[in-house]
């Protein structure tokens, strides 16, 4: 039950901006083994002026920082293949690898409501120890 914010520099088609959101879901399903149907991804474009990135980059416009909200308790082999996958997916839209910055935000389910009680009380319907 990730929950993803895509901020990016650049204004993207309406097209483009649901291939971005699908690339960011399928990255997760593949490599956190999330249900398909657990799709909570929101994407927020930013005036170059409001939004700096690390200087270098060739293509500036096309950074794109992503911050993930995930239940505690994936492994660090699990992470490594979301890292990869994200890199992955996004390369077909023109994203270079060092212009993808990801950071995740690791919640304990007992921080986390869901209908409406802990996530650690609830049946999820999926293993978040992978």
């Amino acid at each position: 039950m990730p929950a993803a914010l895509i901020e990016v520099r650049r204004d993207y088609s309406a097209e483009e901006a649901q291939a971005l959101i699908d690339a960011l879901h399928a990255a997760m399903v593949s490599a956190l083994e999330i249900p398909a149907d657990d799709r909570i991804v929101r994407l927020v474009t930013h005036s170059p002026a409001c939004f700096a990135c690390p200087p270098g980059k060739a293509h500036p416009a096309r950074f794109t920082l992503i911050g993930i909200d995930l239940f505690a308790g994936r492994s660090v082999a699990a992470k490594r293949r979301l890292y990869a996958a994200i890199v992955e997916h996004l390369a077909p839209l023109g994203i270079p690898a060092d212009h993808i910055l990801v950071r995740l935000n690791e919640i304990p389910r007992e921080n986390w409501g869901v209908r409406g009680l802990p996530a650690s009380e609830v049946d999820l319907g999926f293993k978040v120890e992978v």
